[in-house]
């Protein structure tokens, strides 16, 4: 049977909406957190235990799995999904804010200094692509739209994005507006190059900075060329979670209903709850397998976007699970002193069991969401989140 990429609108409650999005590798339930799996696996975590926590969908990069392994690879072993033994939905970034950050060794955000050959250490941006220096060994490469739709194609992507150039906050108007430009221009070389194919979709990036002006011709123009999908990109490079919020107070209402909303590199639980009141679908970032590796873990006795630092001597002793709610393995077999004194000793096991204890939460915060919409209560469960405790 031929799979058809698609989205599935089931349900709104207000702005937040309950959806399926189905490709050629499985279905996801929206609202979704997806794992970071940047250079095709999730840090300290096996891909079984990911999937036993009720994630369906996991992201790669195009910018780290071009250097290492390389896609054609990736390509001789059919597909990322083989290569790494995943069988569910995989969504690739383009590589485009990578580019920027790790192969500039400190991207130039003005653009004066971005069309300056001479300044060492950056990558240099014109409108046929990025050149950059690889983080790894400093060589250089080449990356247009063109090329980043290919290697997603290499690496069998259930979606890829296109290419887009993302500045950091702050930045100036006329910086971000040349950057909005300019990945529009990148968006429809994007559509051109990718090979259709049945399951397989190609998303869009909104960008605009903070500028709803911006961030609406964006929209308007993305909406024109016709994506499968579209993301809210340029969030989450420092403007702050208030600033952060009021853009997704207007940014996901320019955007098509019958279309999945994906808000990429969002972030804390308060972020997603925050961007699914606001009507986005689909989230991602680095900070639930980041957070295990640094003694971290997320809980639900705390306020919003309560951490415990299992580092702090108060657990030394401390015979409760990490979550008394959460059902990983961490919690149904080991106290907090245990991953207190598996921490102290440097164990590789600690970072592993707080990452998978991390994962499962945040599944267990999306599942929670799509039953308040369900149920039509989203507005309360929103509530209570924000205030419990």
């Amino acid at each position: 049977m031929t799979k058809i990429f698609s989205f599935t609108l089931k349900k709104t409650d207000n702005k937040a909406r309950l959806g399926e999005v189905h490709t050629a590798h499985g279905s996801i339930q929206t609202p979704a957190f997806m794992p970071v799996g940047t250079q095709g696996t999730v840090k300290a975590m096996k891909l079984s235990d990911v999937k036993k926590s009720g994630a369906e969908i996991i992201l790669g990069n195009t910018y780290h799995l071009m250097l290492r392994p390389g896609a054609d690879l990736v390509a001789e072993f059919g597909g990322l999904h083989k290569f790494i033994g995943w069988d569910g939905p995989i969504l690739t970034d383009s590589g485009g804010f990578q580019v920027m950050s790790l192969g500039g060794h400190g991207v130039a955000t003005s653009s004066a200094a971005r069309s300056n050959g001479s300044h060492q250490g950056l990558c240099k941006i014109s409108d046929e692509g990025v050149e950059f220096s690889s983080h790894i060994d400093g060589t250089k490469h080449f990356l247009t739209p063109e090329k980043s739709i290919e290697i997603q194609h290499k690496l069998g992507s259930d979606i890829t994005m296109i290419f887009d150039e993302c500045v950091k906050y702050p930045a100036t108007y006329d910086e971000t507006k040349s950057a909005m430009e300019r990945s529009l221009a990148w968006a429809k070389r994007s559509k051109n190059a990718f090979v259709k194919r049945d399951g397989y979709g190609l998303f869009g990036i909104v960008q605009g900075g903070v500028h709803e002006d911006l961030r609406k011709i964006s929209a308007e123009e993305l909406i024109k060329i016709e994506f499968d999908g579209y993301a809210i990109g340029g969030l989450a490079v420092g403007e702050g979670q208030e600033v952060m919020l009021q853009v997704l107070d207007y940014a996901p209402d320019f955007l098509p209903q019958e279309k999945p909303r994906y808000l990429m590199g969002v972030g804390k639980p308060s972020d997603i709850v925050g961007a699914v009141a606001r009507g986005v679908d689909m989230f991602d970032c680095v900070l639930p397998t980041r957070s295990g590796r640094t003694g971290q873990a997320f809980v639900r006795e705390k306020k919003r976007d309560g951490v415990i630092n299992i580092r702090n001597a108060k657990y030394r002793n401390d015979s409760k699970p990490l979550d008394e709610k959460c059902i990983c393995y961490a919690c149904k077999n080991h106290s907090r002193a245990y991953l207190h004194h598996l921490h102290k000793a440097e164990e590789i096991l600690a970072a592993m069991l707080l990452t998978e204890h991390n994962i499962f939460y945040y599944q267990d915060l999306m599942r929670d969401i799509r039953t308040a919409i369900e149920e039509k209560r989203f507005a309360e469960f929103a509530q209570e989140f924000f205030v419990k405790n």
